[in-house]
């Protein structure tokens, strides 16, 4: 068998122990899902939100890509994953909260401020991260911003989490249910180094940390 000893070792821990635990949980979610809760998150692998959330099989709904972004609603016959993921949750599960989840040292974001500047960055991210286009420029463009590649980072960080949460209220589905009180959106941004969340102000924009 040409397994990967970590996956074939961390399986072998899951069976003789989680699912020893949690049999009955998991019979039971073989008839169903019912979250509550979707997370759009990085794929990053040092963010994952059901360590973060230290939630249990069949409580989160989560779709991950680059930067945890979301395109704006429009029909073009392509291929549309994270759109795909988004009207399931709403039509599907009818899930009652979406959460936007960013983090620090996001490598879509670096590509995207790679991209200002025309480096070299992979045919297919470039397009997925200029999704940012115009909220990184403007971020480039502000004087109150510091030029240090850090602070930039930081910023388009947090920008790129309302971005992703305006563009989700163009989905008329997701409009709808907004508009019915049966859907809530929030934004978050996962410290990775300190090991934090921080919660968005749906007002200002801005995050303050979540006391643990």
């Amino acid at each position: 068998m040409t397994m990967p000893d970590q996956l074939r070792d961390g399986y072998r821990r899951f069976r003789r122990g989680r699912y020893q635990h949690e049999v009955e949980r998991y019979l039971t979610l073989a008839q169903g899902q019912r979250p509550t809760t979707m997370i759009i998150g990085c794929a990053d692998s040092r963010v994952d939100p059901a360590t973060i959330f230290a939630a249990g099989p069949g409580e989160l709904f989560v779709v991950r890509n680059v930067a945890a972004l979301v395109p704006p609603y429009e029909e073009t016959g392509q291929f549309h994953g994270t759109s795909a993921a988004v009207q399931f949750a709403i039509e599907g599960l009818g899930i009652r909260d979406i959460v936007v989840m960013g983090h620090s040292f996001c490598g879509g974001v670096e590509a995207a401020l790679a991209a200002a500047t025309d480096r070299p960055i992979g045919r297919f991210i470039r397009p997925w991260v200029e999704l940012l286009a115009e909220a990184r420029d403007a971020m480039l463009a502000d004087p109150s911003v510091s030029e240090e590649p850090q602070a930039r980072q930081h910023a388009l960080e947090s920008l790129a989490v309302g971005v992703s949460i305006r563009n989700l209220a163009t989905f008329p589905f997701v409009k709808a249910a907004l508009d019915k009180g049966a859907l809530r959106i929030h934004g978050a941004r996962f410290s990775i180094a300190a090991g934090e969340l921080q919660w968005r102000d749906p007002e200002t924009g801005r995050f303050a940390t979540v006391e643990a």
